[in-house]
């Protein structure tokens, strides 16, 4: 059974950077999709980016496109996020989760606990 454990998160002041971690077990990692997701208090989920598994680069939303990237260590078994320029708007769980397909969509499966980021104006 795969699982998924997140790491990284903190407290940091408006553009400042931090990296999360996603350790995963279980599963052969190269062989899947991998995400990260946000959710503030009070609003929805949001995918931050995708990394699929079929070789087409990754996806990020706007609000994070050109500040947040993520990479993966197939040999580690480890999905990062590097978070650059950081604004209170920011602030959320993050979580990061599989993907069902072998390409980026709306269905995704193992979901972490989430690693707290607090980003202070």
């Amino acid at each position: 059974q795969l699982q998924l454990e997140e790491s990284g998160g903190g407290l940091v002041q408006e553009g400042g950077s931090l990296r999360l971690t996603c350790a995963a077990s279980g599963s052969t990692f190269r062989d899947l999709t991998m995400g990260w997701f946000r959710q503030a208090p009070g609003k929805e989920r949001e995918t931050v980016s995708c990394f699929p598994r079929n070789g087409f680069d990754p996806s990020y939303a706007d609000s994070v496109q050109g500040r947040f990237t993520i990479s993966r260590d197939n040999a580690r078994n480890t999905l990062y996020l590097q978070m650059n320029s950081l604004k209170a708007e920011d602030t959320a769980m993050y979580f990061c989760a599989v993907g069902q397909y072998p390409f980026c969509s709306d269905s995704w499966r193992n979901w972490g606990q989430g690693t707290q980021v607090t980003v202070s104006s």
